[in-house]
Parts: structure tokens; sequence; C-alpha cells
């Protein structure tokens, strides 16, 4: 009977000093939904919903986005967002959303001390200068790199990048 106790209080006790490894992990969110979660995105989050790019950038990937925050979108001049959210503008504003997004997933590391051009699902190449410890995509400057998402990768920029 003691036995019989022994075992089931070790077998409970292993049981509740499971590593986090062995717990069941919460899935990782893919890109739009850490966009989402993010709060700093609306205007992005908005475009891409407008442009009808949401299931793309929920597939499988994986993708490098450089997602411009609310403020970078303010910098654009005055109109220039809600011309882009109009219907009749769609393309243009597919054409500018694709041109944020890289097929691949690209970590800073893999970059650091490079300057590169890298092809964009738009399907023009966008200037990456990672020589100067931080990171320059055409003209706008990665503010937070390395958000990973479970279909790629997400580098904040502080400027809207056109084609």
């Amino acid at each position: 009977m003691i036995r019989a106790l022994l075992v089931a209080g070790a077998l409970a006790l292993a049981a509740c000093s499971q590593t986090p490894s062995m717990q069941a992990a919460a899935p990782q969110p893919d890109i739009v939904d850490t966009a989402v979660a993010a709060d700093d995105f609306n205007t992005l989050v908005a475009a891409v919903q407008a442009a009808g790019l949401v299931d793309t950038l929920k597939s499988d990937g994986p993708f490098t986005v450089f997602a411009p925050t609310d403020a970078a979108f303010a910098k654009l001049p005055d109109g220039t967002v809600e011309a882009l959210l109009k219907p009749e503008n769609k393309d243009q504003l597919v054409a500018v959303l694709t041109y944020h997004v890289v097929p691949g997933k690209v970590m800073s590391a893999d970059i650091a001390g490079q300057k590169l051009s890298a092809k964009t699902v738009q399907g023009s190449a966008v200037a990456i200068d990672a020589t100067g410890g931080g990171v320059v995509v055409d003209e706008a400057i990665v503010t937070t790199a390395d958000i990973e998402a479970s279909n790629g990768v997400i580098h904040v920029i502080d400027t809207v990048i056109l084609p």
C-alpha cells in the first residue's frame, strides 16, 4: 500500500513538473495576426484587408514583411492613404503593399554587413543596406527587426516605401 502511494505521488509530481517543451505550446501567430496584435499597424492591416491580401499573408509563406507603422503612413501626403483605400485604386494599393514583401524568411543576421537588393512580391527590387549598424530598406529605417511569425518575419519600418 505504501509503495502504491509512493508511485502515485511520484507520477503526480512528474506530471506537474513537465518542462515547457513537454507541454503543448500555443501555436505561433501568422504575419497578419501578429500585426493585428501589435496595435501599431492599424493602417497597414486596413490596407491589407482592402487589397484582399489577408489570405495571402496568412498562407504558408514564408514571407519577409517590411511593415510600416501607423506613424509611417501618417507621413504620407494628406489624402494618400484614403485614395489608395478606394476600390478603384485597388491595383495601385496591391502594388504598394506587395513592394513591402519579399519571398522567404530573411532575418537581420542573414544580411548583417551587406548591401544588396531583393526582389519583392510586387516584382521590383528593394535596396537593403545593412552595413551601417542598422538596416535601411530603400529610404526606410528598420526600427524593430526579427519579429517572428509562423509564416515568416516582420521588420518594422518608419516610412512607407514605394515602387
